[in-house]
């Protein structure tokens, strides 16, 4: 199993400069990847560009993930080529289809039929990034083009919850990227489902990136309730709410990873027997106390 950390985006005066500086701090401590959200701050992929390359070193760095419907495949494909070739072909581009609240509420798209989305939406991304010729016209998306883009073969990740969503990303990405998800869940839902798909399509075992809450505490308590308010929103937008449905569990706190050093460990070694190929850390807390913690259970 891989070990990533959560950075996103710093609050200082120069948050780019902040992000090269944690981005630097991952690599020299030897974490696998790095890994940014995309919500309503930084872009994820011209701040990694731009901090990745200030950073250097041969970490992976990833987009947990950019939402889909705002951009057209083949813009989101030329964009990411750009920041792969700017990284040296580090970037893991985690895409998702975002929520209902965000797409149609904030943005005005249509939310109807998300997977018919996505899958015409990798039917034009996954292509393009391979620099190969698209011509596709679909029920909702359309594509004739061919991309020049250096940084073309980067890996693409697709945020998968429910069945379909699953299938789609066995079946014709590199793998998923979870969140607010736990292990119970992933071995009995997530592996099985994605993992299936891959095998009747012939594919090599896809990737389950898996981001969950992290914090080093002798007060597990105070830590769940802190969590609880922390990721709040995550308990109630309906396709997380699911995933906590299925762990049994009643709000975030319940799937983040708390306790003392020997806990945390033993919860994050439970992750790869459930499935999870990548763990990455959304540490909260005591940041030196995980960060220790993570730092030996990589190289356990």
């Amino acid at each position: 199993m891989r070990f990533g950390l959560l950075i996103n985006e710093p609050q200082g005066d120069d948050p780019l400069a902040e992000l090269s500086d944690r981005i630097a701090q991952a690599a020299d401590d030897g974490f696998d990847s790095a890994w940014m959200s995309n919500i309503f701050g930084l872009d994820a992929l011209t701040a990694l560009a731009v901090a990745g390359s200030r950073a250097g070193g041969g970490i992976e760095l990833g987009t947990g993930v950019v939402p889909t419907y705002p951009r057209h495949p083949a813009v989101l494909a030329q964009q990411a080529m750009t920041v792969n070739a700017a990284l040296g072909g580090r970037l893991a581009l985690g895409i998702g289809l975002s929520h209902k609240l965000v797409i149609e509420d904030m943005f005005g798209y249509s939310y109807d039929r998300p997977a018919r989305h996505m899958k015409e939406y990798l039917e034009i991304l996954l292509p393009a990034t391979r620099g190969e010729q698209v011509s596709y016209s679909g029920e909702t998306l359309s594509a004739n083009v061919r991309l020049g883009t250096p940084g073309a073969g980067l890996p693409v990740l697709v945020a998968a919850l429910g069945p379909r969503m699953l299938k789609l990303a066995g079946t014709v990405a590199d793998g998923t990227v979870l969140w607010m998800t736990g292990h119970k869940t992933v071995a009995g839902h997530i592996a099985p489902t994605i993992n299936a798909a891959a095998e009747e399509a012939g594919r090599e075992r896809p990737r389950i990136v898996c981001t969950l809450p992290v914090c080093v505490t002798d007060d597990t308590a105070a830590a769940r309730a802190r969590a609880n308010e922390i990721f709040e929103v995550y308990g109630k937008l309906p396709s997380y709410r699911a995933m906590l449905d299925r762990e049994g569990a009643e709000g975030p706190g319940d799937v983040a990873i708390i306790g003392d050093e020997d806990s945390v460990r033993e919860q994050i070694e439970a992750l790869a027997p459930a499935g999870v190929t990548d763990f990455v850390a959304a540490v909260y807390g005591d940041r030196e106390r995980a960060r220790q913690v993570l730092l030996g259970a990589s190289k356990g």
